[in-house]
């Protein structure tokens, strides 16, 4: 079954997800036809109400993918790391929380044949490509946007599914991480600099390139996978 867009409504549902001693807020919506879901790794500071994230997770339940945005600290916290900034560089904690998400997608009726995949930002990127190197059986592609890949360091090597980073061409630092860190991935992998964009892709048609680029990269590895997890 392929992952074309529906026009039936989705399936929403604000889920809590048990992460350790921990409980984690987020909103799962799963087109009635999709096959694949993809979970959302959001960057230092950020959460599920994510402006550019959200626009990125309708652009793919647009195209029949499922979609879980959660938010990888309790509100608790974040009230500590607004103080600390020490968990949001935690790559090692966050990627656990992500972890505790997959597991959490495996053990649901809805999602738990559907192949995985990881969309991350900024330091998310790094947690999400920890997270796809300890769950390879289920985590079956990644996508960068601005992300800092380079900080999931020894993992990159582990990483085993196809993984797309997407760096604005105006982020001259974070291109040459991307790149350094595209280096050391082993797995099926493309580096995509978006002309004219900045970090946070504010610039006039350079977040729906990220989607556009985001949807064929899932669509693509995804979307055949269905009941075939190992």
């Amino acid at each position: 079954m392929s992952c074309d867009p529906r026009t039936v409504a989705d399936e929403q549902n604000e889920v809590r997800i048990p992460a350790g001693i921990a409980v984690l807020q987020g909103m799962l919506e799963v087109p009635a036809e999709a096959t694949a879901v993809i979970l959302f790794a959001h960057g230092s500071g950020s959460g599920r109400f994510s402006p550019r994230n959200q626009y990125v997770a309708r652009r793919l339940r647009q195209a029949g993918l499922g979609t879980l945005l959660i938010d990888l600290l309790t509100q608790a916290e974040e009230r500590i790391d607004e103080r600390t900034n020490g968990l949001r560089f935690d790559i090692a904690f966050l990627a656990g929380r992500l972890g505790a998400a997959v597991d959490w997608l495996g053990a649901q009726q809805r999602t738990r044949d559907m192949p995985v995949g990881l969309f991350g930002a900024s330091t998310g990127a790094g947690a999400a490509l920890v997270a796809a190197s300890r769950k390879p059986t289920r985590v079956k592609a990644a996508v960068s946007r601005g992300g800092r890949p380079d900080m999931a360091a020894e993992s990159l090597q582990a990483t085993a599914c196809p993984t797309l980073l997407i760096v604005g061409g105006n982020d001259g630092v974070v291109i040459d991480l991307n790149r350094r860190a595209l280096a050391q991935l082993h797995c099926e992998k493309e580096l995509i600099v978006v002309p004219g964009a900045g970090h946070l892709f504010e610039e006039p048609g350079a977040l729906e390139m990220v989607a556009d680029l985001a949807v064929d990269w899932f669509t693509s590895h995804l979307c055949t996978l269905e009941g075939k997890l190992s």
